[in-house]
C-alpha cells in the first residue's frame, strides 16, 4: 500500500490515489461500489449509465496497477457475479480518508485579500492587491473589493518552471515564500508569504510535496485559475 499517494510535478490536489502512474478517482470508487451493491460488473455499469465494455475495460487498468479488485464467479445455480477483494475494501477506505481529510481543510482555509477592481473584461476583472495583481471573478460595479481564495484553488510549482501557455492568460502567478506546512497523513497546508497582509494558503498532497522538496523559506510560485477567485464587494 506504500504505493498510494499523490504523483504530479506541481503540487494540485484532487482526491485520487495512484500506482503504477495509474490515477483512482471519484469515478472508480463509485463504480466498486456500485458492484459491491449490484453484485455484477454490468449490472453495475447499468446502474452508473456507463456501457459494459468501457467499464471492464476501465477495471482492467485498475487491477494492472492496484491489484485484483474483484472476485468472479461465473455460472452455477447463482448465476455468477463478483464481489470487491479485500484489496479493494482497503483501497475505498484510503480514498474515503483522503477525502474526508481534503474536504475538512478546505471548506476552513480560506485566504482573503483586499484589492481595487483597475480593468474589466465582462465578468472578469483585474484586481490591484498588495500581492499583485489578480485575475478575478468580479461583480458588476464593484470597486473595493475583497478576493477569495480557497486553498483547494491554489497550485504550487517550483520558481523554474516554465508556465503552460495556457496560464498565461487563464491563471495568476504569484511569487512567495513558504513561512509554515502543517501535513497531516495524506494532505497538506502550505502558508506562503505573497506580500500580503495575510499569507496565502495552499492544499497539497504530501505526495506532491514530497515531489516538489518544499521546506519552510523555500521560494515558491502560487498558480490560481481566475474562474475559481472571487472579488466581493468590500
Amino acid at each position: 500500500m506504500s504505493r498510494y499517494g499523490g504523483e504530479s510535478p506541481s503540487a494540485d490536489f484532487a482526491a485520487r490515489l495512484y500506482a503504477d502512474g495509474v490515477a483512482f478517482e471519484d469515478r472508480d470508487a463509485a463504480l466498486l461500489r456500485a458492484v459491491a451493491e449490484a453484485g455484477s460488473l454490468n449490472a453495475a455499469a447499468q446502474s452508473l449509465g456507463r456501457s459494459y465494455s468501457r467499464a471492464h475495460k476501465r477495471l482492467s487498468t485498475l487491477e494492472d496497477a492496484f491489484g485484483p479488485l474483484l472476485d468472479r464467479q461465473r455460472g452455477g445455480a447463482s448465476g455468477g457475479g463478483s464481489e470487491l477483494t479485500d484489496l479493494a475494501e482497503t483501497l475505498l477506505a484510503r480514498f474515503d480518508r483522503l477525502r474526508a481529510e481534503y474536504s475538512g481543510v478546505a471548506e476552513t482555509d480560506e485566504t482573503v485579500l483586499e484589492g481595487r477592481v483597475v480593468e474589466r473584461t465582462g465578468e472578469l476583472g483585474v484586481v490591484e492587491t498588495d500581492a499583485g495583481e489578480l485575475r478575478a471573478l468580479v461583480e458588476a460595479d464593484a470597486e473595493t473589493v475583497q478576493v477569495s481564495i480557497r486553498a483547494d484553488a491554489v497550485t504550487l510549482q517550483s520558481p523554474d518552471a516554465a508556465p503552460m501557455a495556457a496560464e498565461t492568460s487563464a491563471r495568476n502567478r504569484l511569487s512567495g515564500t513558504v513561512t509554515d506546512i502543517d501535513a497531516g497523513e495524506a494532505v497538506a497546508t502550505v502558508t506562503v508569504d505573497v506580500g500580503a497582509e495575510r499569507p496565502l494558503a495552499a492544499l497539497v498532497t504530501c505526495r506532491s510535496l514530497e515531489l516538489l522538496d518544499l521546506a519552510v523559506g523555500d521560494p515558491v510560485v502560487a498558480s490560481l485559475k481566475a474562474m475559481t477567485i472571487r472579488a466581493i464587494p468590500r
